[in-house]
């Protein structure tokens, strides 16, 4: 039998429970996905945490997940082409991933680069998706100098990754104690804090020409604002009061328009991936039925890369 995590009320992970239950047949256009690791992502508790517009208790937790096929339902084929029983894949954008077993619409599941261990592939397509449509929103171009909040967290990295490949000049704010991480992906490491936006100027030695927020602090989006006097190319994750008075870009993955978007770029990064040019840092990972120590782990901030679920 199967098991999974579901919220059965709205709350904090330690509220959830961990059932056995049984994952529905494959049918057409399906696929069974015995679970090899389940990413962990800030939206999983943040989504459940209180009632939401057109979500129905109890839900399933996890978006994405990397594992082995085990069922195909009748004429199918997943999103990267013919699949057969026993391929590798990772999935993005599912329901129920911390689950030692799911069955999942075909369309978003992919075959899982060899480049990636099924930790980082659970953990490539949220992060990477975000990171791209935040390049996207803002129009960054080859040679221009932009500023990145949270240049060392999880969307961060994969923003530093994306943009040192389309030859985008990256500042990026990161504590004293995550500049090499910085440097690493190619951004150029800013501390935050008071005097946060002469420091970026002293830096650029020129204009900003776009702010990716990724913390959502106040700081991140005053500074933002000083910078970059186009308000079309500041767009943050984690202010969206503040983009609503303010007057400038926010996204989230349950706008539809995101949403299209994400799946849009999902085999490019994956592509990327392949070829090794992103890569996906792990900070460590846990049993799936130690999901809320995982959560409480990531909700301290600073986890130095991403975490999986190992059922």
């Amino acid at each position: 039998m199967a098991k999974h995590w579901i919220a059965t009320a709205w709350g904090t992970p330690d509220e959830w429970e961990f059932l056995e239950y049984e994952p529905s047949a494959a049918g057409p256009g399906e696929v069974t996905i015995r679970v090899l690791a389940a990413g962990v992502n800030p939206a999983d508790a943040k989504h459940v945490a209180a009632p939401r517009a057109g979500t129905e208790l109890p839900v399933a937790i996890g978006y994405e997940i990397s594992g082995v096929v085990t069922a195909v339902g009748p004429d199918t084929a997943i999103g990267s082409g013919p699949v057969e029983v026993g391929d590798e894949i990772l999935a993005f954008r599912v329901r129920g991933g911390y689950a030692s077993e799911l069955t999942i619409p075909a369309e978003k599941a992919f075959h899982k680069p060899k480049t990636l261990s099924h930790p980082e592939a659970a953990n490539l397509l949220l992060a990477g998706t975000t990171a791209t449509q935040m390049l996207a929103v803002t129009g960054a171009e080859t040679g221009e100098t932009i500023l990145l909040h949270g240049a060392s967290g999880a969307v961060g990295v994969s923003v530093l990754q994306q943009a040192a490949l389309r030859g985008i000049r990256v500042i990026g704010t990161a504590s004293r104690a995550r500049f090499d991480e910085v440097r690493r992906f190619g951004g150029e490491p800013v501390e935050y804090g008071d005097g946060l936006a002469e420091r970026v100027r002293e830096i650029a030695e020129g204009s900003i020409a776009a702010a990716l927020d990724a913390v959502g602090t106040d700081e991140a989006v005053d500074v933002s604002l000083e910078l970059v006097a186009d308000r079309t190319r500041i767009v943050t994750i984690a202010a969206a009061a503040r983009a609503q008075t303010d007057g400038f870009e926010w996204i989230v993955g349950s706008q539809p328009e995101s949403a299209v978007f994400r799946d849009e770029v999902r085999a490019g990064l994956i592509d990327l991936a392949a070829r090794g040019l992103l890569v996906v840092p792990m900070a460590r990972t846990y049993p799936l039925v130690e999901a809320p120590e995982a959560l409480r782990f990531l909700a301290e901030g600073h986890p130095g890369g991403k975490i999986a679920l190992i059922p």
